[in-house]
């Protein structure tokens, strides 16, 4: 995936590989002052796409409804807002 891709435009898959990759290269030490903080820039905002997915997959996922002493009763599906 090329970084020239809007992150809006990502999958959360897409977005967290190339979070992935961006640490790798953060973490290696060999890139100039100035492409790291581009790099910085893109992976905050990669970061703040796959939280915002993550976000909205937790809203389509089933509540789980427990009884009185725990006991699991049924599903109650969340839905989109």
């Amino acid at each position: 995936m090329s970084d020239k891709t809007p992150v809006d435009k990502l999958s959360f898959e897409d977005a967290l590989r190339e979070l992935d990759q961006l640490v790798v290269q953060l973490e290696r030490g060999d890139v100039p002052l100035t492409d790291s903080i581009a790099l910085y820039e893109r992976g905050a905002a990669l970061k703040a796409r796959c939280e915002s997915e993550l976000a909205k997959a937790e809203t389509k996922i089933g509540k789980i409804k427990l009884d009185g002493d725990g006991t699991p009763t049924g599903v109650e599906l969340v839905q989109d807002t």
